[in-house]
């Protein structure tokens, strides 16, 4: 069960990344060079946070698997907060891709 959640999340994470590429790429022309700078720092640093939620996953599975009942609980804590900070940036980037094609 926990591989579902896994390849959902991983579907779900292409999928958003995918529609904010190809929000940029139908109107580039209209954001500035310094908006698309940030656009790609944020971009980045979604992809270092989803990294960050792979060795957490890792290191939960670690601990299931060692009877750690302190660190799993840790982890998991760890792993929703990580998941509603890569889900309210996600919300800021395709915010902000809004506000630069606004006129």
């Amino acid at each position: 069960m926990g591989t579902i959640k896994q390849v959902a999340l991983g579907v779900g994470f292409a999928a958003a990344l995918a529609t904010a590429a190809a929000a940029q790429q139908t109107h580039s022309s209209k954001i500035s060079p310094s908006e698309r700078r940030e656009l790609r720092r944020d971009k980045r640093e979604l992809r270092q946070d989803q990294r960050e939620v792979r060795q957490d996953r890792r290191e939960l599975r670690q601990d299931v698997k060692r009877g750690d009942s302190t660190d799993v609980r840790r982890d998991k804590r760890e792993l929703r907060q990580d998941r509603r900070e890569i889900r309210q940036d996600r919300r800021e980037t395709k915010r902000d891709v809004r506000k630069a094609r606004q006129p």
